[in-house]
């Protein structure tokens, strides 16, 4: 009995049987996703959009502006948070009933600060983006420089090889 390792190929392979001869038989790509879909039974939305805290049900503990000094703001719940951490400490020694009310501060800090960080991604990419474009500028002005240079040389090799096959 013979077995394949690995399935036979989707039957639409062959949509692209004359693609050597042609390459405008194959068909065309489908359109792009829009709007919501469904995914491993996840439902997403192709809008790149951040929820806000109070539609995923969180109280937002940092001012709701749209000038939010986010510095300021990181480092106030990361004081806030460490000190919920060691509240939680004390409270599992003195009163261990009373953890989950801090487990659910804590939760609510943690989301929060999260919230903000993403709130920062759109920026961080543009920086990032920025920044590898100016990499790649500095690499092809040396690349160019580098050209120069070996053509520069390249020229007065020959200048010299010209003049020793005059000068016999």
């Amino acid at each position: 009995m013979a077995t394949a390792t690995y399935p036979p190929p989707p039957p639409y392979y062959r949509l692209y049987k004359d693609y050597s001869e042609n390459p405008n038989s194959a068909p065309e790509p489908p359109p792009p996703i829009e709007g919501t879909y469904v995914c491993f039974g996840g439902n997403y939305t192709t809008e790149d959009v951040l929820p806000s805290l109070e539609e995923q049900g969180v109280p937002q503990l940092y001012p709701k502006d749209s000038n939010v000094d986010y510095k300021k703001e990181l480092r106030s719940l990361n004081r806030e948070l460490q000190l919920h951490i060691l509240e939680l400490a004390d409270v599992l020694v003195e009163r261990p009933s009373q953890y989950a009310k801090r487990i659910g501060e804590i939760s609510s800090i943690f989301k929060n600060l999260h919230h903000l960080l993403n709130s920062l991604r759109p920026h961080q990419a543009r920086a990032t983006l920025i920044h590898i474009m100016e990499l790649q500028i500095q690499q092809r002005k040396q690349a160019v420089e580098d050209i120069k240079r070996r053509r520069e040389e390249a020229q007065r090799l020959l200048k010299d090889a010209f003049v020793t096959l005059d000068g016999q």
